[in-house]
């Protein structure tokens, strides 16, 4: 259990780090695309990086997205995978509010955006943008507004993350593959037991690793799929638990080595290059008229308050699951408006959506919405969780001055 609070206590770490270089790199982005050296924003995200051998041509934006963002999702995975066998979720009493909460906050937002955005331009797959939470960016938030209460929320906001980012993969997988070709999809299963095998006979070399992980990336792409999917796959293929006289399991030491490069560096530029939204008048006088954009920021905003907070009162209320020690409603409802900062997932989703429809200017829109819908949810977030700090903060100092009986 030590072990398990101070692995928690690192990731907590290393994401609220993330979270501060992803808020700058965003705002980077912005002030960037909207400057007068704009052009040279556009120029950047659309040179092409082409592997003429293996028949790549993707844009580094492209790269960012497809390629960058698979190093995010495997620390995704590994952390999903070390929540269900050693973490928090291992537990069911635990696990149950947490998944429960998760569920409301992924169908909720959907079901709104769907309801307020019906008939309009790419809702079909579009309804899918407001379903994620960004792990680190609500956590960076967390931590720099919510240091002073307890630290079961912290541990419930992340599990609520970890759970409500798989279903988010889930949706990619099943929304964004429309054909498959079967050969590269075996050769990515190969690549996939090769990995567990390599588990199992408790191989470490990286000359075995990385070739199957590459592999299993660039399969999974020819193949059709979202190739982040790759990441997730591997990640919970990784082996958690300890064998005797071990000092770290294979998931633990990669968390360790790929984490902050993840949280640090691959996250942040695909942020600088997916952020880059024109925030001119047309935009602006859309977000509030436009229904694809109101189904994203009904969908996050209230969808994820509501899914969240709602569903985790009905779970307590029916004995479904506990509240976690030390925490209140009012605590719950705060960490559940953080829990309508969309970032990451939101953006590629609105990329993989929205990426066929019209001129392009549909995901711009749909991206504006997300950031705008993102901050708010920060600022109200901040504001609620400092006010419940103040709260905690005179409980523990009124129990400190009751005299010892």
């Amino acid at each position: 259990m030590t072990q398990v609070r101070s692995e928690l206590t690192r990731y907590l770490r290393t994401e609220t780090v993330g979270g501060a270089i992803l808020l700058i790199a965003a705002a980077t982005a912005l002030l960037w695309v909207n400057s007068p050296w704009g052009a040279g924003y556009a120029t950047m995200t659309e040179t092409v990086l082409s592997i003429p051998p293996l028949h790549l041509d993707l844009t580094l934006a492209d790269w960012t997205k497809d390629g960058l963002l698979t190093v995010f999702f495997f620390v995704a995975g590994l952390e999903l995978k070390r929540e269900l066998v050693v973490g928090e979720l291992a537990d069911p009493k635990r696990a149950a509010l947490p998944i429960i909460a998760a569920f409301g906050g992924v169908v909720t937002p959907a079901l709104i955006a769907f309801l307020v955005g019906f008939g309009a331009e790419g809702m079909d797959r579009g309804w899918a943008i407001p379903v994620a939470t960004d792990i680190a960016f609500a956590l960076a938030v967390l931590a720099m507004t919510g240091s002073r209460i307890p630290a079961s929320a912290r541990v419930f906001l992340l599990s609520l993350a970890v759970v409500d980012d798989l279903l988010a993969i889930l949706l990619i997988a099943v929304l964004f593959t429309s054909s498959v070709a079967m050969l590269w999809l075996l050769a990515a299963a190969a690549c996939f037991g090769g990995w567990a095998l390599a588990q199992h006979r408790r191989i470490s070399s990286p000359l075995v690793y990385l070739p199957l992980a590459l592999v299993a990336w660039y399969a999974l792409h020819e193949a059709g799929i979202h190739p982040t999917l790759a990441g997730v796959g591997l990640g919970l293929l990784t082996r958690v638990r300890l064998d005797k006289g071990e000092q770290q399991a294979p998931a633990t030491r990669l968390e360790h080595l790929i984490q902050p490069i993840s949280a640090g560096l691959c996250v942040p530029l695909f942020a600088l290059f997916a952020s880059g939204v024109p925030l001119d008048g047309k935009i602006f006088g859309q977000l509030f008229t436009n229904r694809l954009s109101l189904a994203i920021i009904l969908g996050l905003l209230l969808g994820k308050t509501i899914g969240i907070f709602g569903i985790s009162c009905l779970a307590i209320r029916f004995g479904v699951a506990e509240r976690p020690a030390d925490l209140d409603y009012r605590d719950m409802f705060a960490l559940s408006v953080l829990g309508a900062i969309g970032f990451t997932v939101s953006l590629l989703v609105a990329e993989l959506a929205l990426a066929s429809v019209g001129d392009g200017s549909a995901v711009e829109l749909a991206k504006a919405a997300v950031l705008v819908t993102s901050m708010a949810a920060s600022l109200t977030g901040s504001a609620l969780l400092l006010r419940r700090g103040r709260v905690h903060q005179a409980r523990r100092d009124a129990r400190a001055r009751q005299p010892e009986e």
